[in-house]
């Protein structure tokens, strides 16, 4: 059962929700290369839970103040 939810996968506008960040702000996201979501085969994309919540843990070290070292900047 734990695999059947695994596996589920979040459409962009379930993924931004799930982000709290709008549509645009996710295409950025992947555009700087923090997420690489699946393609159906119809090339739409696809996200699992798994992959956000990667990347919300690794966005927590980011810092949006441009100028500050030591940190990402998104």
């Amino acid at each position: 059962m734990l695999h059947q939810v695994e596996t589920r996968l979040l459409t962009p506008k379930r993924a931004a929700g799930y982000l709290g960040v709008s549509l645009y702000t996710l295409k950025k996201i992947e555009h700087l290369g923090y997420l690489a979501p699946y393609r159906t085969p119809g090339g739409h994309r696809r996200y699992s839970h798994r992959m956000l919540d990667e990347y919300l843990e690794k966005s927590k070290g980011f810092s949006y103040n441009r100028g500050t070292s030591g940190t990402e900047t998104l």
